[in-house]
């Protein structure tokens, strides 16, 4: 039976995991927190997972809430105007719905759940010297933990990374209470943008005390909505966001007028990291070798949503690898390999990351008010979200966007 050491107890290490113990491989896995730590502990990350991500888990039988978590059938666009007021304002219908759950309750429940079936379990901080000796005992090391000292095994590849600081100051909320959007009847992840400043995103999910909504700021670094960095108390970053709210999102401050709470004390988060691709094998100083999952080679800005999504697919296509690989040395042209497979799709979702990220060219912003006009434009947004590689079909390029927006304006 073939050994491998998952370090890392998120998305994509867990996801990893239980599919391969599945399959009947001697899986162990490494986490620095137990599960109860994780479940009590702070909020990780925003998230949104749209269909073919979450398809991934149903694969694997490890979709637990998807009969609990609020369902997501659409995904809204608002600009604010030089007075902030709501001058486009559109959504788009996704073709399979999308679900944000904490991760602190389902990684906590994963991790569980692989220890239950069988799997080993160790609750302890990883060194890379740790790595030297374990990937002597193991036929294959995947480190699915994107941050601490192991990142810097692998190496910055600058030729996929344009950005070598952080581009947004990222402020999250958990809360409940916050009221519907009015225009619609269905639960929609609304995406805000102030030019100039950054971005406010709320998306319904679920967490340890029920359905809730999270309110995400993306502020431009130095910009009037990089004011976290120094907030310490849970209460100061709610009223520091609703504050925010009322000035440049007063639509959506709205919605919180009945009253909005926090989950609990330890469902804010702030911080930013520079987007960054890295080469995909760790070289350890034994000369031995690990491969790098997820966040660990591909970290985007947060700004599209993808992260998660990110994960889920790496680990589908790690699993698929290995699986196929059979009883062949993992060697580094297996890892190079099976990275180059989930790289063919990760690759688009960095492009439109980064593009997302500057200011938007003239052609971006008719399709984006032109979306606020034409149903079919803000359904194609909308679904890009699942599969990013459709925006090189209509995004990125002036002509195709112009004659994209030709051939289903009316009268076309």
């Amino acid at each position: 039976m073939r050994r491998i050491l998952v370090v890392g107890s998120g998305q994509s290490g867990l996801q990893l995991a239980l599919g391969l113990q599945a399959d009947g491989y001697d899986v162990t896995v490494m986490t620095n927190r137990t599960p109860e730590e994780i479940r009590d502990g702070r909020v990780m990350s925003t998230q949104c997972m749209f269909h073919t991500a979450l398809q991934h888990e149903r694969d694997l039988g490890i979709n637990f809430w998807e009969d609990q978590a609020p369902r997501i059938d659409g995904l809204g666009v608002s600009v604010a105007g030089p007075e902030f007021q709501r001058v486009i304002n559109w959504v788009g219908h996704l073709d399979g719905y999308a679900q944000s759950v904490d991760q602190r309750l389902k990684m906590s429940g994963w991790l569980e759940t692989f220890a239950r079936r069988g799997g080993q379990v160790v609750v302890h901080g990883v060194t890379v010297s740790d790595l030297d000796y374990f990937a002597r005992s193991y036929d294959l090391v995947l480190v699915a933990a994107g941050k601490g000292e192991l990142v810097s095994m692998f190496g910055r590849d600058a030729s996929r990374s344009p950005y070598d600081s952080p581009q947004r100051a990222l402020a999250v909320a958990y809360v409940h209470g916050l009221g519907p959007r009015p225009e619609y009847d269905f639960q929609a992840v609304r995406c805000n943008l102030v030019p100039g400043a950054g971005e406010l995103f709320i998306m319904p999910s679920l967490t340890n005390s029920g359905p809730c909504d999270i309110l995400f700021w993306e502020g431009v670094p130095g910009g009037p909505l990089d004011v976290f960095a120094d907030v310490k108390d849970p209460q100061e970053h709610l009223r520091l966001t609703l504050e925010l709210m009322k000035q440049f999102t007063p639509w959506e401050y709205e919605r919180t007028l009945g009253g909005v709470e926090l989950t609990d004390a330890n469902g804010v988060l702030s911080g930013r990291y520079a987007p960054v691709v890295r080469n995909p094998i760790g070289e350890l100083p034994g000369g031995g070798a690990v491969l790098g999952v997820a966040d660990v080679v591909v970290a985007n800005d947060p700004i599209t949503g993808q992260g998660s999504n990110n994960a889920s697919k790496c680990a589908a296509v790690y699993l698929d690898a290995i699986r196929k690989h059979g009883d062949r040395p993992f060697d580094r042209e297996f890892m190079q390999a099976t990275f180059d497979r989930y790289w063919d799709s990760a690759q688009h979702v960095t492009k439109w990351t980064n593009a997302m990220l500057a200011p938007p060219p003239e052609h971006v912003l008719n399709l984006i008010g032109a979306a606020g006009q034409i149903q079919p434009v803000a359904d194609r947004f909308a679904n890009g979200f699942d599969d990013p590689s459709d925006f090189e079909n209509w995004f990125y390029d002036p002509e195709l966007a112009g004659a994209y927006l030709a051939s289903v304006s009316p009268g076309a």
